[in-house]
C-alpha cells in the first residue's frame, strides 16, 4: 500500500486535484451567486421616487437654524493660548433670527 505522502507527492493526483479544487470553488461561488440572486427577488420591490416621503409645506420639521455671531480671538504675543483662556466658549444665543437658507 502506498502511504499519503507518496499520494499527495505524485504529478498525477495534482495534475487531477487542482483542476477539481477550482471546479468545486467555481460551483460554490456560482451557487452563492444564484442564491442572492433568488432572495433579492422575494424582496419588495424599491419605491418609486414619487411614492418617497416628502418634507412638509411648513419646512422641516424638529429643526431650528441659527447664525452665531464672530468671535475675536485674543493673541498672545508668548506661547499660546489653552482653552481654559479663552472667554466664552461653549453654546451661546444669536443676536438676531436666522434668515432661512434654500
Amino acid at each position: 500500500m502506498s502511504s499519503y505522502s507518496e499520494i499527495a507527492a505524485s504529478p498525477g493526483m495534482s495534475v487531477v486535484l487542482f483542476p477539481v479544487a477550482g471546479l468545486v470553488v467555481v460551483g460554490v461561488l456560482v451557487a452563492a451567486f444564484l442564491w442572492g440572486r433568488r432572495l433579492s427577488a422575494r424582496e419588495s420591490p424599491k419605491p418609486l421616487p414619487e411614492e418617497q416621503p416628502r418634507k412638509p409645506e411648513s419646512g422641516p420639521v424638529f429643526e431650528t437654524s441659527e447664525i452665531q455671531e464672530p468671535r475675536e480671538v485674543p493673541r498672545q504675543e508668548h506661547g499660546r493660548l489653552t482653552p481654559h483662556q479663552l472667554k466664552g466658549y461653549g453654546r451661546t444665543e444669536p443676536s438676531g433670527p436666522a434668515e432661512p437658507r434654500d
